[in-house]
């Protein structure tokens, strides 16, 4: 039964996008109704989305609505939830369509969540929010690799390269290196370095630190490693990876790989962006209104300068 309908993002099939009307079902005893003010687009698991080049995966189906990164406020909420009617929150997806999957439900003007999943943040953080889940990401990276240390390499400078170094200083107050192919991402707010392969010398690190999701960059990583080294792939990687075997022999290379974020990862993310601890700012580089939604796909995954793109439904 039909309780709502709102504005969504819709893929309809592979490589058929429409922003159209969609059905809500009421929320359940346990769930908040949230209504959108932006949603981030990401480029690694909604382009695999889009392009139907998706690995199989839970709930995958068309047509869907993707998005994981929204930050609304609360409409209604459970009877007696801690999460008041009215407060800002980022929300990690939404499950309450009734005539499209929800993988991940989140880019839609009102989408519904789990309360316990919902999490409150500063009214400051605003559309910043919506990077906590790329946060997160790389709370759990750091996480995976705590054992051996943090990185003294990461490789590449989008947005969750940047947020992983930001938290190596933050919480280690270590600088690694990045490597970035791209001269238009190696910029860096904070005091570690970033450059291309070729123009670092080092050969010895110890931690590395991977998300840059080519399945190539793995044998470049392993010939800079020193002997017991630890690769944290922290990517996500449509092909199947590969890499040279006696280099890795030779050096007795340690491979892990880190998954999806944890409620853990999302909570401590949260508290170290509201209390300053992790800086969020300059991440996000083109904001459009849900209007244009085809066009902002399309700039998120064509054009290289389009750091970060966040889709504004305050006008829907």
């Amino acid at each position: 039964m039909t309780y709502k309908k709102t504005t969504a993002v819709i893929f309809e099939k592979p490589g058929a996008l429409e922003l159209r009307e969609a059905s809500l079902r009421a929320p359940a005893a346990n769930e908040c109704l949230i209504e959108s003010d932006w949603s981030g687009i990401s480029t690694g698991t909604e382009r695999l989305m889009l392009t139907g080049q998706m690995p199989p995966f839970p709930g995958l189906g068309y047509p869907l609505v993707p998005g994981y990164e929204t930050t609304g406020r609360v409409i209604e909420t459970p009877k007696g939830s801690k999460i008041s009617k009215g407060a800002r929150v980022f929300v990690p997806g939404g499950v309450g369509f009734t005539d499209a999957k929800n993988l991940f439900g989140g880019s839609a003007r009102h989408v519904i969540c789990p309360a316990d999943r919902v999490v409150p943040i500063n009214d400051d953080l605003a559309q910043d929010g919506v990077l906590l889940a790329l946060a997160a990401t790389a709370r759990h990276a750091l996480r995976r690799c705590e054992a051996v240390g943090p990185p003294q390499l990461i490789v590449g400078h989008g947005v969750l390269g940047q947020l992983v170094a930001r938290l190596t200083e933050s919480l280690y107050g270590q600088s690694p290196v990045v490597w970035e192919t791209n001269p238009q991402r190696r910029i860096s707010k904070g005091n570690y370095r970033v450059c291309d392969i070729e123009n670092d010398e080092r050969r010895d690190y110890g931690v590395v630190c991977d998300v840059s999701g080519s399945a190539n960059a793995l044998n470049q990583m392993i010939s800079r490693c020193r002997p017991g080294a630890t690769v944290v792939m922290a990517g996500f990687y449509s092909s199947a990876v590969t890499f040279d075997f006696p280099p890795a022999f030779m050096r007795e290379i340690n491979l892990l790989v880190s998954a999806e974020w944890q409620p853990q990862d999302l909570q401590e993310a949260a508290e170290l962006a509201s209390n300053g601890k992790l800086d969020l700012t300059d991440l996000i580089t083109d904001v459009l209104p849900a209007t244009q939604a085809e066009s902002a796909y399309n700039r998120a995954f064509n054009d290289n300068s389009c750091l970060k793109m966040v889709i504004d439904w305050r006008s829907i």
